[in-house]
């Protein structure tokens, strides 16, 4: 079925053939007739695989539909997303869709000024994607009226768990209408999802969308894993980027700090590359994802949080610099890559420390990573060509960033 044959809009049919887009992808064309007679919908399916259009296309269907006869007012939907960049990634989603409609949609989360926020829900939108700090804060202060909520989504539900709004998001049902349509997406679920979404859902009548291939990794990603200790990693990844020019990459490592240290080492031999965690402020953010959106950046160092969701187009490379702490997290990360219809590589680096974490990766994941054989012979000839390049003492370079971001931190605190 291709989407010139949905009962949708003719305009957002125009917007959606403008993006490309044919045919549905699986977990569209099992959500979207659902959520368009009102359904209740929990949908767990890979990152990567189209989930927000998911929702997307049949909300602004809907609420078209509605402005057309005039029998809407109000904010009808809202969108609950973890993190800034996702929800302004989601905004995206809605505007691209909803540009030959009449639906209006708006982006509101923390770290900017309010005051322009305020002013445009004032003057009137149909679908507020928001974080739940600035939710909350908006509708205490009484610009944001969710009296009218007609539909709700979660999206990256598992993840708002792990970063703690659960207690948020039962706060906002004393807010918001009981009967209205809920829609749950999530790449992984679990019993804490289980648990919310039927206290949040009508789970005799709820529809339950589940796209899981024996791979949870999707199908055009190849991925793999390189056994290189944790005081030689920084040489590989120079070794890597430096054989991969003008490709965009993604590292992923475990912690701020980490993330802070491998940018000055990447500096030191003259390759460019931004961060992105949450110590810094969301105008540094914002600038470090478009920059590499827009390719003026081809390296973006991350944390798990911050990149968690992201939709970043042509990223061919995906390292994983540190090994992550669970399999959904491993799915994520490479699920950065091989977006849609595209190829993607994810390579992964392991040292003895996380023996362990790769052991438990194997099992969770139903078979063990393509391992990426070094000899002992070309493992030396890369740490020897990288310190060749460098003459620099990293042991003094790591001990002098630290110390500079640590000053940094106590600067922002006061």
């Amino acid at each position: 079925m291709k989407f010139e044959e949905y009962h949708i809009a003719e305009g957002i049919k125009k917007s959606i053939a403008k993006q490309g887009f044919k045919k549905p992808t699986d977990i569209q064309f099992k959500s979207i007739p659902a959520i368009l007679n009102g359904e209740d919908v929990l949908a767990i399916a890979q990152t990567g695989t189209g989930k927000t259009a998911a929702f997307v296309i049949p909300i602004i269907h809907k609420i078209h539909i509605k402005k057309l006869i005039k029998q809407s007012n109000g904010v009808k939907c809202l969108v609950m997303a973890p993190t800034h960049e996702l929800a302004l990634q989601i905004d995206t989603v809605f505007r691209n869709l909803s540009n030959q409609t009449k639906v209006i949609s708006y982006c509101v989360h923390g770290g900017v000024d309010r005051d322009p926020q305020i002013e445009k829900l004032e003057d009137g939108v149909d679908v507020v994607i928001a974080t739940p700090g600035r939710l909350f804060d908006l509708a205490k202060r009484q610009v944001l009226d969710l009296r009218n909520i007609e539909i709700l989504v979660l999206d990256e539900a598992d993840h708002m768990l792990d970063l703690g709004f659960i207690e948020d998001i039962k706060m906002l049902m004393r807010f918001i209408p009981k009967d209205r349509q809920t829609l749950f997406f999530s790449a992984t679920i679990d019993e804490k999802i289980k648990k919310l979404a039927y206290a949040m859902i009508d789970k005799k009548s709820a529809i339950r969308i589940q796209i899981s291939p024996k791979d949870p990794v999707a199908k055009n990603i190849e991925h793999a894993v390189a056994f290189i200790e944790m005081d030689d990693k920084r040489f590989f990844l120079a070794n890597f980027i430096a054989n991969h020019p003008q490709q965009k990459i993604l590292v992923f490592v475990r912690t701020k700090v980490r993330a802070e240290r491998v940018k000055k080492a990447l500096a030191r031999e003259e390759v460019k590359a931004e961060t992105l965690h949450g110590d810094k402020l969301q105008s540094e953010r914002d600038e470090a994802m478009r920059a590499f959106r827009q390719g003026d950046n081809l390296i973006l160092i991350a944390t798990d949080i911050s990149a968690r969701g992201i939709d970043i187009p042509n990223v061919e490379y995906v390292i994983n610099y540190d090994l992550p702490e669970s399999s959904e997290h491993y799915i994520h990360r490479v699920g950065r890559t091989g977006r849609g219809t595209n190829k993607g590589q994810a390579l992964s680096f392991c040292s003895t420390e996380e023996l362990t974490l790769l052991a438990e990766l194997d099992r969770d994941l139903g078979k063990p990573i393509m391992r990426l054989e070094l000899s002992k012979g070309d493992y030396a000839l890369t740490i020897e060509e990288q310190k060749e390049a460098l003459k620099t003492d990293w042991q003094s370079l790591i001990a002098a960033e630290e110390e500079s971001f640590n000053k940094k931190r106590k600067k922002k605190k006061r």
